[in-house]
Parts: structure tokens; sequence; C-alpha cells
């Protein structure tokens, strides 16, 4: 049995017992999280239900692990001649969770 959610703008496929890496912040550590944009279920006989776009009356049970940041990106921009230059950058944090239960 697993199930594709939708997220923090991303799509994620959850397997019961797995954990997930959410985009964002979702909660503190031992949070119980029921996330309810469920885009599809596959069931154990191998049926599926596809919603649109979501699932009726299906959600997923997660318990939230702890936070973690991603690769720090950079971000040059150059003007050749003009002696502009200019640095940023940013560190996304995510969310890991764990997966109780799916649903239906």
């Amino acid at each position: 049995m697993y199930a594709i959610i939708q997220a923090g703008g991303h799509q994620v496929k959850v397997v019961p017992g797995g954990v997930a890496t959410l985009a964002g912040t979702c909660g503190e550590r031992g949070d119980e999280l029921t996330l309810d944009q469920v885009l599809i279920v596959e069931k154990d006989g191998g049926e599926i239900l596809a919603g649109a776009p979501f699932v009726a009356n299906a959600r997923v049970v997660a318990v939230v692990d702890g936070e973690s940041r991603g690769p720090k990106i950079r971000v040059f921009k150059k003007k050749r001649r003009k002696g502009m230059r200019r640095t940023r950058g940013h560190r996304a944090v995510y969310t890991q969770v764990r997966i109780k239960d799916i649903l239906l």
C-alpha cells in the first residue's frame, strides 16, 4: 500500500512505516500530523484510487521526527565591465516525518 500526497508544493510518495521529507516546517518534534491532500492511493490488492484532485476521505497520519537543512545555494550575479557583483543565497528547511498509517 502506498499513497502520493501533496505537501509543501511537492508531490511525495509515502508508505506506512517509511520516512518522508517535506519542504518547510510542519511542527515540533513528536507532533502528529494529518495530511489530507492525498492524490493517489494504491491498496494492497493493486486497486488504485485516484482523486480529482484529491481522494475523498483519504488521509495520511505521520509523526514529526525532526528538521534538517538542505545544501547552501549560492546565487552570484555579475555584469561585465560595470563593476556590479552580487552574491546571495539560501538554505531550504526540510521536515522529516515518519508515516504511521494511510487511512481511507
